[in-house]
């Protein structure tokens, strides 16, 4: 099975966002916990008014460790705006049988790295 949360993330990450609602499962339910808020919704139509909420920066999600275990697929790593390291990462997502993303759980710190980034 490829990786939905790796395809997921360059699309978040590139000039196209809203191209990552492709990749959710019609009843798609997220929740994002981010240091200053916490984003949570039931549906793709939620996330998508997330996704047109997000600050326009340079972001990037640099992707260090992957697993994927049945319908669980997990990534973590640390996010870069502009090319300066802003924090880390822990995303989940259950993977339907069609490669979809039915549920989506994030969670973000500017202040702890469970494992360092590159220098």
């Amino acid at each position: 099975m490829a990786s939905v949360l790796r395809d997921y993330m360059a699309r978040m990450d590139s000039d196209a966002p809203e191209r990552a609602l492709e990749l959710l499962a019609p009843d798609f339910q997220f929740r994002i916990a981010l240091p200053d808020r916490e984003a949570t919704g039931r549906s793709k139509g939620e996330f998508e008014a997330y996704i047109g909420g997000r600050n326009a920066v340079e972001r990037v999600h640099h992707i260090l460790r992957h697993s994927l275990d049945g319908d669980l697929e997990t990534v973590y790593g640390y996010v870069s705006e502009s090319g300066k390291a802003m924090g880390s990462f822990l995303s989940a997502a259950v993977v339907t049988p069609e490669g979809r993303m039915a549920r989506y759980q994030s969670y973000f710190t500017s202040t702890y790295d469970l494992i360092d980034p590159p220098q």
